[in-house]
């Protein structure tokens, strides 16, 4: 007794039992599973892909994840099995036309429009009906809209290997029933049916090749040699000047030689054929040597010692010649 006036404590208020397990919404699952993207949670927007399990993505949430994997916390979780923009399919939805339904009284508008709809059977794509695509081309449409639409006899072309092949119904493009028929959202027992058909279509693809020069040597070949660097010619401001000052003299020295006298031409041997060495002054170039002359005076028994030192043959033999001249013309 609460001893307050007839309250009367039962067991429920004394005695602490085991709370049951809180039960999820399955209407929230379900309006989460077809109206919002798995991976980002964001509301499905086009272009919507889907991947091999049936799962519904918005394209840019696949492409950020593919580009940095930590872009989601659960992102591994839920498309590990997602590698590349390969594994994913965008498909070919049929927007939904129809006005949208006034809420009720209470302002709550429990059945949400859906965006997309089937284009066979009207039926809209919420949940509330299956829906498959078809691997090969995208083309998603509700699984009675389909069976319908499928079981034409017109649409059973074989393939080159036998095998038979049914056509698209929206457009025309070839699949296989066994194969290429992806339900979305599927149950978990149909999950793991697509993951074991996925994993036999990734081992019939073909190897990736290694990025590899086509060109490479073998390990039993021997290596090549390195290419020789060649020197590449240096040119700047220093060999230009130099290269100029040159020229200058050699402009200097071409004037300097045109107003010369003939006589002293006749040193440098210029306008006469080059004679070889003599025997007086053949190896004259390190030794001194004794050249003895007529006085250009004109005495005939006065002679000069003229010292020739560190001088060429050719200029000595220059030097003999126009000394005899001069000697012969005062005589």
């Amino acid at each position: 007794m609460g001893n307050d006036g007839g309250s009367i404590p039962d067991r429920r208020d004394l005695v602490k039992t085991k709370q049951k397990a809180e039960q999820a919404d399955k209407a929230n699952q379900t309006r989460a599973r077809w109206f919002f993207c798995a991976l980002s949670k964001r509301k499905l927007q086009e272009p919507v892909v889907s991947c091999a399990l049936g799962k519904l993505y918005n394209k840019d949430s696949i492409i950020e994840f593919l580009l940095d994997e930590t872009a989601y916390g659960d992102g591994k979780t839920i498309c590990g099995h997602i590698r590349s923009l390969k594994d994913i399919k965008q498909l070919t939805l049929s927007p939904n036309t129809t006005p949208k339904s006034d809420s009720n009284s209470n302002g709550n508008d429990q059945s949400e429009r859906a965006q997309f709809i089937c284009p066979f059977t009207m039926k809209e794509m919420n949940g509330s009906q299956p829906f498959v695509y078809i691997w090969t081309c995208g083309c998603t449409f509700s699984l009675a809209g389909f069976k319908t639409m499928a079981d034409s006899p017109s649409s059973s072309p074989k393939g080159d290997d036998d095998e038979v092949l049914d056509l698209c119904p929206q457009c025309q493009k070839k699949y296989s029933r066994v194969e290429d028929v992806i339900t979305l959202n599927p149950a978990p027992e149909e999950e793991e049916q697509l993951r074991e058909v996925m994993h036999r279509r990734r081992l019939l693809d073909p190897p990736k090749k290694s990025k590899k020069r086509k060109n490479a040597p073998s390990q039993d070949e021997p290596l090549k040699k390195k290419r020789e660097m060649t020197a590449q010619p240096v040119i700047n401001s220093t060999v230009a000047s130099s290269k100029a000052v040159a020229s200058a003299l050699a402009m200097e020295e071409a004037r300097r030689k045109a107003t010369m006298s003939e006589a002293l031409k006749t040193l440098y041997g210029e306008g006469k054929p080059k004679k070889k060495e003599t025997f007086m002054t053949m190896g004259t170039f390190t030794r001194v040597g004794h050249l003895f002359v007529p006085s250009l005076a004109g005495a005939a028994d006065d002679w000069f010692l003229i010292l020739v030192t560190a001088v060429s043959a050719p200029v000595q033999e220059a030097f003999t010649i126009h000394i005899q001249e001069e000697t012969i013309g005062l005589s």
